[in-house]
Formats: structure tokens, C-alpha cells, sequence
């Protein structure tokens, strides 16, 4: 493989709960290529999308490292990571975590002034088109399906070309017909940007479309079913 986008080293989660502390992932080590698309699968409480969220530096791991195109997250301070992902990543969860007070312009438009580009409603814009939403820039989420919704997330998280691009069951607040076609969105997006996409979700039709497919178990990778998984 060539130098990797995403590189974990022995990388470790443990959280502290009131019966002490909790190892949730132990010693992941894994390397991710640049443009590849990887599902992560496994049972509830096996890991996933705590490793997504170390890889998206929105949870500092307890142990080992974690690279993202050659920096390395775990020395970053908060701001450091903030900045970092505001540049490079894109992230879409279950959850929309659109404002309300917002319209669908508004949502995707103000991460992009935020970051300094001067073209921000202008490409909001066309990120909204481009999910089949150009009719709907004006309106408020209350004012839209969950399926719309979503999308607004996914042209949010696309808008400003990320080189990474992580999805926490972007499908599983969604019906069947709305959740297919949030998956044709989200890999068309892929498509059109060139970004690595790296997707947690419990659909085997879905992980069947990655190149490649990681199996967690009780917060290891499974390698024979990873490899299973992905012949």
C-alpha cells in the first residue's frame, strides 16, 4: 500500500463509568489508502463507531496513535483537531445535527464562512443541487423529511471537498427507500470529490459495495472475518 490517508498504531479507548473504567477499543492497528472505501460492521457494542470517531479525532484514544494524512491526531490539541477536520474531513452521523434556527443554505454555507471561503453560499449551493435539494434552500429542518434532511448533512459534509469522508449509519434513522438513496448520494459524493470513505453500518448490502470490509468484535478487528467479509 502506499503511504496511507488514515494509520492507526496500536491504538486504545478506554472511558472511566461508574464501575471503573471501560476498555472499549484494544490495540487497532490498521492502514486505510487514499480514495479507498472501507465498511466497518460488527455487532452493537463492538467498537465501530468509536474507531470512526478516533479517526475523525472527535475522541482522543488512550493509547497508540492515530495519522491522518501524515499528522498525527493524537498530539493535536483541540483546536489543532478542529482545524484539522474543518480542512480535511467530512462527517455525517445517524443523527442530522442540522441548526434549526437555520435554513438548508444556512447549514451548509456556515461551516465554509467559518473556514474562510469567500464562495460559500455560492458552492452550498450546488452541494444542495447535487443531492436533489435545489428547490429546498430556503426551508428550515422542521420544514423537511428525515430523508431531506440527511441530505442537507451529506451536502454539508461534502461542500468543502473533504480528503476523508466518515458516515456513522448515515441510513439508520431513514426507511428503506430514503436509506438506499442516501447511500447513492453518499457514494456518488465520493465519486465526484475523490475522497476516502469510511462507513459504519449493520446493512450487508451496503458493506458489500466498500472495497474493503473490517469486522470489530469486542473492540478488535476479527481479521478471518474481515477477510471473509471482503472476498
Amino acid at each position: 500500500m502506499a503511504e496511507p490517508i488514515l494509520s492507526l498504531t496500536d491504538t486504545r479507548l478506554a472511558l472511566d463509568g461508574n464501575a471503573g473504567r471501560v476498555e472499549i477499543l484494544h490495540g487497532i492497528t490498521l492502514r486505510i489508502a487514499r480514495g479507498e472505501t472501507v465498511g466497518l460492521v460488527g455487532p452493537s457494542g463492538s467498537g465501530k463507531s468509536s474507531l470512526l470517531m478516533l479517526m475523525g479525532g472527535l475522541d482522543r484514544a488512550t493509547g497508540g496513535r492515530v495519522m491522518a494524512l501524515g499528522h498525527d491526531l493524537t498530539a493535536m490539541n483541540e483546536d489543532q483537531l478542529a482545524r484539522f477536520r474543518r480542512e480535511h474531513m467530512g462527517v455525517v452521523f445517524q443523527s442530522f445535527h442540522l441548526i434549526p434556527t437555520m435554513t438548508a443554505l444556512e447549514n451548509v454555507a456556515t461551516p465554509l464562512e467559518l473556514a474562510g471561503h469567500a464562495d460559500a453560499f455560492e458552492r452550498a449551493e450546488a452541494e444542495l443541487a447535487a443531492v436533489g435539494l435545489a428547490d429546498r434552500l430556503h426551508h428550515y429542518p422542521s420544514q423537511m423529511s428525515g430523508g431531506e434532511q440527511q441530505r442537507v448533512a451529506l451536502a454539508r459534509a461534502a461542500a468543502p471537498r473533504p480528503d476523508i469522508l466518515l458516515a456513522d449509519e448515515p441510513t439508520g434513522n431513514l426507511d428503506e427507500t430514503n436509506g438506499a438513496a442516501i447511500m447513492d448520494l453518499l457514494f456518488g459524493l465520493r465519486d465526484r470529490h475523490g475522497a476516502t470513505l469510511v462507513l459504519v453500518t449493520h446493512a450487508s448490502d451496503l458493506a458489500a459495495r466498500c472495497d474493503r470490509v473490517i469486522r470489530l468484535r469486542d473492540g478488535r478487528i476479527d481479521d478471518s472475518a474481515s477477510r471473509a467479509a471482503a472476498e
